[in-house]
């Protein structure tokens, strides 16, 4: 006997969770499904501190449930194994069949396991978004005690910088800079200085090969150099989850899932959001590999709302990359475009920094100086992108500069916006890092 859905939501990570939601409050009456594939879902972002900060694997579980009994979603366990876009009913691993009216492809990523040789050998591991693998993992790490890293990303930099906070000797490879696809050489440099201030040690190198007698020893670079290694964490980088997408024959590229504005993939009854989805960069239009649980609850609530009637007002523009991270007391955060990349795609680019205290006066305890740089295009100044470095304030800082690019402000309106200040709360009003930047910007423009 089959089951019938108005809407059926394939995976229940940030993305499905999110459709979920949105689809239940845009159309009440309508029954929804979830279908998740593991018993156990995790906060992906959450996952670094399982090593550190957390006090188990446990602490960091998506309380799914939670989410969705009280709107009034069901929930189902199981694998889906087929989609049939005409026939619009789907089947799953332990023999169900599942009609829908609308459906949401939400399936994630899954790590890459670069084909190095040697990396079969045992101690090599991946950080993937899976419970029971995690568990183990986390058991050795604790055993080990030398725990080489490769990859110079956000979750290679976040599990480092964890599991140093186990007294544990940690060495990260990186082929050429930390977090570069995300900030420029300056930020880079910033923050493989606070790395190696707490006793974590950057190598810039390639690896060869790993070796070892059926269990991992050492790490071989390609310049001959050897790092000796209890345990190997890979972290270079994730694939879109496209198999069943591909199988059902829509439109699927090398970057993930091809979607409109409206994230309908190239079936109307069928949408796609998250990482298994192509995203196309805000200013060049250019497709790029982009993971961010942040991205995939934005186009969730796209989707979400324009299930079974599209609404103008909400569409996807393009994606802006927005980051945020915090290793070494330090907080890092991105929006946009970097200025090298900016360049390289031909803009001509006009930079303006800010610096300083961000409480006033700097003596209260939890003073850190930060810094923001803005990039702006000469030709009409407005901005394309942002990095900023500091304290846990930063964190919200790009998220007003996330929203002035998505509203392409420029340096003047920048210049012209009005805050909020507080002694315990922010910089001054006289220095505030943005508007200072902004500043600085329109100073040079004028030049």
């Amino acid at each position: 006997m089959g089951m019938k859905y108005d809407v059926v939501i394939i995976g229940a990570s940030a993305g499905g969770l999110t459709a979920a939601i949105s689809a239940k409050k845009f159309y009440p009456d309508k029954s929804v499904l979830v279908i998740k594939k593991e018993e156990v879902g995790m906060i992906p972002c959450g996952i670094p501190y399982i090593f550190g900060t957390l006090e188990s694997v446990d602490d960091d579980v998506l309380p799914v449930e939670r989410f969705l009994k009280p709107l009034g979603v069901d929930l189902l366990t199981d694998e889906v194994t087929d989609i049939d876009p005409k026939g619009k009913v789907l089947r799953t691993k332990s023999g169900r069949e599942i009609a829908w009216e609308k459906l949401v492809i939400a399936t994630g990523s899954r790590p890459v396991k670069p084909d190095f040789p040697e990396v079969e050998l045992d101690g090599i591991y991946t950080v993937p978004k899976d419970y029971e693998y995690l568990k183990k993992l986390r058991e050795k790490v604790k055993e080990a005690e030398r725990i080489v890293i490769v990859g110079g990303g956000f979750i290679a930099l976040e599990v480092g910088d964890e599991i140093r906070k186990l007294g544990k000797d940690v060495t990260l490879v990186v082929r050429s800079r930390l977090l570069r696809s995300s900030f420029d050489p300056e930020f880079s440099e910033m923050v493989e200085g606070r790395l190696k201030e707490t006793g974590i040690k950057v190598v810039h190198g390639q690896v060869e090969t790993f070796e070892g007698d059926g269990e991992v020893e050492r790490v071989r670079l390609l310049d001959g150099s050897e790092i000796p290694a209890d345990l190997v964490i890979l972290s270079t980088g994730y694939r879109p989850n496209v198999e069943l997408a591909v199988k059902a024959g829509l439109k699927v590229t090398r970057y993930g899932i091809w979607t409109d504005e409206y994230m309908r993939t190239s079936h109307p009854d069928i949408f796609a959001v998250g990482d298994c989805v192509e995203h196309r960069d805000f200013f060049t239009g250019k497709p790029y590999p982009l993971m961010l649980a942040s991205t995939a609850t934005f186009e969730a609530r796209i989707a979400g709302a324009n299930l079974f009637k599209l609404q103008i007002v909400r569409e996807n523009r393009r994606t802006i990359g927005a980051y945020s991270t915090h290793v070494a007391g330090l907080t890092l955060a991105a929006a946009g475009l970097t200025e090298e990349k900016a360049r390289k795609e031909g803009f001509e680019v006009i930079v303006g920094y800010g610096r300083g205290p961000d409480r006033h006066p700097a003596k209260f305890k939890d003073t850190s100086t930060v810094m923001v740089k803005l990039i702006f295009s000469r030709d009409r100044g407005a901005i394309l992108g942002a990095q900023i470095a500091g304290g846990k304030s930063v964190g919200e800082m790009i998220n007003i500069l996330a929203l002035a690019i998505q509203k392409r402000l420029t340096a003047s309106e920048l210049y012209t916006l009005q805050i909020a200040t507080h002694p315990l709360l922010t910089a001054s009003p006289v220095g505030y890092q943005i508007l200072q930047a902004a500043e600085d910007a329109l100073a040079k423009l004028r030049a």
